[in-house]
């Protein structure tokens, strides 16, 4: 049975677990420890709760900067609504290379790019090599990543839940690699693009079932700048566009293909991580270094099993 490696956003399972976790876990020194919990906590219950059927071949923890610089030097309004990282949550993201790693996981890292792109590039390296990959991740984008060898995980209340292309299709309405056109048309407010003016999901879905790409779509409208010739011309001819729609892309042309180069994630040179299995007894072993003595016990009872 094929045996994924499983790569990790641990930006997003970091800031997702101190907004989510009472700040009172603490260290033994009464420092908040609730996002390097949290993180764990998630990545293991993915491990025991998904894939005891098919076990993962290895944990990939997917590090990088938190915007890359050619993306704010493109649009400044990227990410610019975020607010800074609390000092708090910056202490615990300074430790958890330290202990993602303790746990026999590969910590995988870009300085200029952004997890995202890592673990592109990590399901795309997987699937070269005759693999496959689950991705563990709130973020949107890497819908784009997806294929017949490459899911996404998404944590919902009711269990962790896998997201291959008939699902991007389902909640998209599009095709994985439109995933960046689409984003560019109507926006992605959490990494502050707003897309087309006036052009929400299902007219963005619409537009690209119809013509194919973002710059068939902007030929169809008479933009600027377009293509003559889209280069994957629709199989039937297509319906004439809204004039409102039209002329909201003629408009801002330019800004929704720099809001298309935004989005379209960037394949870097990562090593493909070799098979290992979670070590429980290393883990246990940084935690109770790092203070988390709660974790460390679970982890040495974990490390005690005969199967761990």
């Amino acid at each position: 049975m094929e045996t994924p490696l499983l790569a990790a956003d641990i930006p997003w399972l970091l800031y997702r677990s101190y907004f989510a976790l009472p700040k009172s876990i603490v260290d033994g020194e009464g420092r908040p420890v609730n996002a390097l919990l949290g993180t764990v906590n998630a990545l293991l219950g993915v491990i025991d709760g998904r894939l005891p059927a098919r076990p993962c071949r290895a944990v990939a923890a997917c590090l990088g900067a938190e915007d890359a610089d050619y993306r704010v030097e493109l649009y400044a309004g990227y990410h610019a609504q975020r607010e800074p990282m609390p000092r708090e949550l910056a202490e615990q993201w300074g430790k958890a290379p330290e202990l993602l790693a303790g746990l026999g996981w590969a910590v995988c890292s870009s300085a200029d790019l952004e997890a995202d792109d890592v673990m592109l590039s990590l399901a795309r390296g997987e699937e070269e090599a005759g693999g496959s990959a689950l991705l563990l991740t709130g973020d949107r984008d890497l819908y784009g990543a997806v294929s017949e060898r490459v899911a996404v995980i998404d944590l919902r209340k009711g269990g962790p839940e896998e997201v291959d292309p008939a699902q991007v299709r389902e909640r998209y309405g599009v095709e994985p690699q439109q995933v960046a056109d689409f984003i560019a048309l109507r926006g992605d407010p959490s990494d502050g693009l707003p897309g087309a003016p006036g052009i929400g999901a299902k007219t963005a879905a619409e537009l690209l079932r119809e013509y194919g790409t973002l710059e068939a779509i902007l030929l169809a409208a008479g933009a600027p700048g377009a293509a003559s010739a889209p280069p994957n011309p629709p199989p039937v001819p297509a319906q004439q566009m809204r004039a409102r729609t039209a002329t909201s892309l003629r408009d801002n042309a330019e800004l929704v293909r720099t809001f298309k180069e935004i989005a379209t994630l960037q394949r870097i040179d990562v090593q493909r991580p070799p098979d290992g299995a979670t070590d429980f007894a290393g883990g246990a072993k940084v935690a109770r270094e790092l203070g988390m003595a709660r974790l460390a016990e679970r982890l040495e009872r974990r490390a005690d099993q005969p199967d761990s």
